[in-house]
């Protein structure tokens, strides 16, 4: 297995003030007045070496407007991905690149494809999570038109992220905003894949954010697997979560034996070795936000070793006699049992 852990990247919305539809002033007001440049000097200052690298949205967090300030505060860390802000803007509560709305599409995908020319300019990768792409009701959406303005929107975006250089990571998750997200699902997200691939667009790869396919009952070291063989395995979204809601709680907090595994097929797959990045995506509503994200580093860390202490090819062999013991009596001895 190849021991090349990835280095880190964090989303710089871990550091808000952590609203909720209960408490929009959010459990933490007394950051709702900072800027992004003064969350990530606060990130940078308690976080030290543990993250290499941060993520924003455009243009809401991070944008041309406040760029060198940012830069000056991130004190060498680099910018790696950008992520689309449409599920932050009211202007699209019904959907922005699958909107009916010929006005609004337009509006949703300028502001994309601005996000990719931002992107490519500053050496990021981009990251499309459609939040907003979706309905709410039975009899809401014209299913068909909706899919297809989607899938031809997203096309147009890769299209630009291929002309600057760089990759389109996907993220699915199953709801909200929009309770019923088009892409909500890996078979849906692998669907925008190949369908964009058939169009000869090839930049496109799955960015894994772990409570979203833990939300749909997915597998974690399962989908890794099947999207590295593909070359599709593109990002990590890293945190953990009860399995109903989005919770983005510390990484290893729950489902401890599937972030075993995940990191296994990880290093299994060389994840890290062409500069892939462990990217923290966490909402911690009422903990120190720097505290929980250092946290989640040190316990992805010690999962990340544990990983490695499996004997891989003992465990190879247990799995193609599908002897799960087996497997348990090898994982336990790497937990030092």
């Amino acid at each position: 297995m190849a021991d090349v852990k990835p280095k880190t990247s964090l989303g710089i919305w871990a550091l808000g003030p952590m609203v909720t539809r209960f408490v929009p002033g959010g459990y933490q007001p007394e950051h709702a007045g900072e800027s992004t440049a003064d969350k990530v000097r606060r990130a940078v200052s308690g976080l030290g070496d543990l993250m290499d690298d941060y993520e924003f949205h455009y243009p809401q967090e991070l944008s041309e407007e406040n760029l060198d300030e940012v830069r000056a505060a991130l004190d060498g860390r680099g910018i790696y991905a950008i992520a689309t802000g449409t599920h932050l803007n009211p202007r699209y509560g019904k959907g922005g690149l699958s909107s009916p709305d010929d006005g609004v599409r337009a509006e949703a995908l300028a502001e994309a494809l601005a996000a990719a020319d931002f992107a490519g300019s500053i050496g990021a990768q981009m990251i499309l999570w459609p939040g907003v792409e979706g309905y709410n009701y039975p009899f809401q959406t014209p299913y068909r038109e909706a899919w297809a303005r989607f899938v031809d929107g997203v096309g147009e975006i890769a299209t630009r992220c291929s002309q600057q250089g760089i990759r389109l990571f996907l993220e699915h998750k199953n709801s909200e905003p929009a309770m019923k997200i088009l892409m909500r699902n890996i078979g849906m997200t692998l669907h925008v894949i190949h369908t964009l691939r058939a169009r000869g667009i090839t930049n496109v790869q799955v960015n894994m954010d772990w409570q979203h396919l833990l939300m749909n009952g997915e597998s974690l070291g399962e989908y890794a697997a099947m999207l590295a063989a593909q070359g599709l395995l593109g990002h990590q979204h890293a945190n953990s979560g009860w399995g109903t809601f989005d919770d983005d709680n510390m990484v290893g907090a729950t489902a401890f034996m599937e972030t075993v595994e995940l990191a296994l097929e990880l290093r299994r797959a060389g994840y890290g070795a062409n500069g892939e990045r462990l990217g923290f995506d966490l909402y911690p509503y009422t903990e120190d936000a720097v505290a929980a994200v250092a946290r989640s580093v040190h316990q992805w860390d010690f999962i990340w070793e544990v990983a490695g202490r499996i004997d891989d090819a003992a465990l190879r062999e247990a799995q193609l006699a599908k002897d799960a013991v087996r497997a348990y009596e090898l994982v336990y001895a790497a937990l030092g049992a």
